[in-house]
């Protein structure tokens, strides 16, 4: 009887390129930081939704798509050649952030507010004066949101500046600077897009660092933590231990071993006024000279070990 051949499953290949990862400087982002940040990022894209809607006089929706860490560079290269990107300004600290949107999405936009259907320009360009300031107060009450969006998370007041379309040309922060970057899906009338806001790391995660050196925990807990921490102690101190006294160790050949008998003098090699090793499992802990308590030998400890 011949038993079915069990075949060994196989290895999925893995797709993608190798990332560079630079351990000096970290650009990832704590489990507990990330949801925090999603959860205010998705309040914040409500709050758009709706003001887009109520600006533009069409129907508008902002979802979130993610929350990342990178370095500002690794941000950058991944833009488009030419975009609207808006710098803006980011209290407190006096950091600069950048809300990034794409060349036609702006012009569509101008085209809703001014009363047009919305219909992009067929070749990019920069916009004019008169474009920018429309733009600009519709991204100015957008970007207000943002307070009340993070009021439980920490202070945030971000205030259009100026606007710039070579991503390559703007350098808000340091290249190597680590920053939040979220992503946000954009729905206005019929047309979807992608829109980038980025904030300077340690404008939104000192707050958040702050608070974990805080105890938020009541009086009640507290009490409860240090009863336990005393129970706990006291079991320890209570564990029983053997202590050994030792003279100073020494090499003998085997055949000196299985020549041992009774008579046998054995050299300890260890100077009469010498310490003798205090030992709890094999681990010094003190060293002690050799004496006398009434009838019985006793040590008295000179020097303890940490």
């Amino acid at each position: 009887m011949s038993l079915p051949t069990v075949q060994a499953p196989k290895r999925r290949k893995r797709s993608g390129v190798p990332e560079t990862y630079d351990f000096r400087r970290p650009m990832t982002l704590a489990r507990e930081h990330g949801r925090v940040l999603e959860m205010a990022f998705e309040t914040y894209a409500r709050q758009w939704g709706t003001q887009l809607t109520s600006r533009l006089r069409v129907v508008a929706s902002v979802t979130l798509e993610s929350v990342e860490m990178k370095s500002y560079d690794e941000y950058v290269g991944a833009l488009p050649a030419m975009t609207t990107m808006v710098l803006c300004g980011v209290e407190p600290g006096r950091a600069t952030g950048v809300l990034q949107l794409p060349i036609d999405v702006s012009m569509t936009w101008i085209d809703h507010v001014l009363g047009g259907p919305g219909v992009p320009l067929e070749t990019p360009r920069e916009l004019t004066d008169i474009e920018w300031a429309l733009l600009r107060e519709v991204l100015a009450h957008a970007l207000g949101d943002l307070s009340y969006a993070f009021a439980a998370v920490c202070p945030l007041d971000v205030s259009v500046r100026s606007v710039q379309y070579n991503p390559q040309f703007v350098q808000a922060v340091a290249a190597s600077e680590p920053v939040i970057v979220a992503t946000f899906a954009l729905h206005v009338a019929e047309r979807e897009s992608t829109a980038t806001l980025m904030i300077p790391a340690d404008a939104l995660l000192a707050t958040l660092r702050a608070g974990e050196a805080l105890d938020n925990r009541t009086p009640e807990e507290v009490a409860a933590h240090r009863e336990a921490l005393a129970r706990v102690a006291d079991q320890v101190l209570g564990v029983p231990v053997d202590v050994a006294v030792r003279f100073g160790s020494m090499q003998v050949s085997a055949a000196e071993v299985a020549a041992f008998a009774p008579g046998t003098v054995v050299p300890l090699r260890h100077r009469a006024d010498a310490p003798l090793e205090v030992v709890v499992g094999d681990v010094t802990l003190a060293t002690a000279a050799i004496g006398s308590s009434g009838s019985r030998l006793a040590c008295l400890v000179v020097t303890s070990e940490e």
